[in-house]
């Protein structure tokens, strides 16, 4: 008979705890169609601390988390060089199955919290709304 492999004995268990913390945190989520997507671009009055521009973007990282209506969600400070017009300072980019879950996003108690605690260092916001061409 053959000694066991001590090594894979060990990773096994390590590899699915791995992957139940990830389905946990929502980092790996199934397959999920989106046809609608939001760009919001915002840019923050002069005088907004950079400790409230980085809340502000995990905490709207973390919308994506708390409504399951957010198929998908990317977003970033926009690049500061010659050829990028500073009318904005952060655009963040979510995906929808359809316009119903925009609707639910824009309903969502979260999402209002959100803009409550964070849009008084707001100077503006744009936002829109398109179909995702395939």
């Amino acid at each position: 008979m053959k000694p066991r492999n001590k090594t894979f004995g060990y990773l096994l268990p390590v590899f699915i705890l791995a992957v139940f913390m990830l389905v946990i945190y929502g980092a790996y989520t199934p397959h999920q169609q989106a046809e609608m997507q939001r760009i919001v671009c915002i840019k923050f009055k002069a005088d907004t601390p950079a400790a409230e521009i980085d809340k502000h973007m995990k905490e709207f990282a973390n919308l994506r988390r708390q409504i399951p209506a957010i198929v998908g969600y990317t977003g970033g400070k926009v690049l500061d060089d010659e050829n990028t017009a500073q009318d904005f300072d952060v655009v963040h980019y979510l995906t929808f199955r359809n316009e119903a879950g925009i609707e639910t996003y824009n309903k969502h108690p979260r999402h209002k919290e959100f803009i409550e605690s964070n849009s008084p260092y707001w100077d503006k916001v744009l936002e829109l709304n398109s179909d995702i061409e395939k």
